[in-house]
């Protein structure tokens, strides 16, 4: 067992958790709604939402990884790919706005599932694993075999904790969460975002002398 690979995949897990547990999409800002109408208990139940809806996805993603690892042609165009889309996510994250913290929802009841609903509904879920955590544990695979799967599930763990703790942080403040902090945790998750961008180039650059 090579613990080097493990741990690297681990902790790249863990950081896009983060960042994508912070990054306003549709989940976070259905945790919001849940939390603002029915308390922590309701935002904690959407924030597990990604268990049920990541999880096929990176089922799919680990097979999809041991292909990509013997096919180079593909890594490199699935790489460039990725490295555009995170630029793009990494460059958002310095424009868009945080989630409404006024929305009011009467209805408390079914958060699990309105969670889980948003959740597959949103595009950015099925291209962050095909795009994104794919060429990254196909990088791996070959290596360490557990180290995507050190990789999914550090990063379930991290995006669930994070919006978990958001939630809570937004039940204890209500009326008083700071838009202003927000915005700077948002800043350094786009300067992260890049980061891993420029990650995926060298990773497509140093895969050109297989293909050509």
């Amino acid at each position: 067992m090579e613990i080097e690979p493990i741990l690297t995949l681990a902790l790249a897990g863990a950081t896009l958790g983060v960042v994508e547990g912070i990054k306003p999409g549709p989940l976070l800002t259905m945790v919001f709604r849940e939390t603002l109408s029915g308390g922590f208990k309701a935002g904690l139940w959407t924030a597990t939402a990604p268990i049920f809806t990541d999880g096929p996805l990176i089922i799919v993603s680990l097979i999809a990884a041991g292909w990509l690892a013997t096919n180079p042609a593909a890594l490199l165009i699935i790489s460039v790919i990725g490295a555009l889309f995170l630029t793009k996510m990494g460059v958002d994250c310095f424009s868009i706005e945080p989630p409404n913290l006024d929305v009011e929802q009467k209805d408390t009841s079914n958060s699990f599932k309105r969670g889980i609903l948003t959740n597959l509904l949103n595009p950015n879920v099925y291209v962050f694993w095909f795009l994104i955590g794919g060429p990254l544990m196909a990088l791996y695979v070959e290596v360490e075999p557990l180290a995507p799967i050190a990789y999914a599930l550090t990063f379930l763990l991290s995006i669930i904790l994070t919006k978990s703790i958001i939630a809570l942080i937004l039940d204890r403040m209500r009326g008083n969460f700071s838009e202003n902090g927000y915005r700077m945790a948002l800043g350094v998750c786009g300067i992260l975002m890049l980061g891993f961008s420029a990650g995926y180039l060298w990773q497509a650059w140093s895969l050109i002398p297989q293909v050509f």
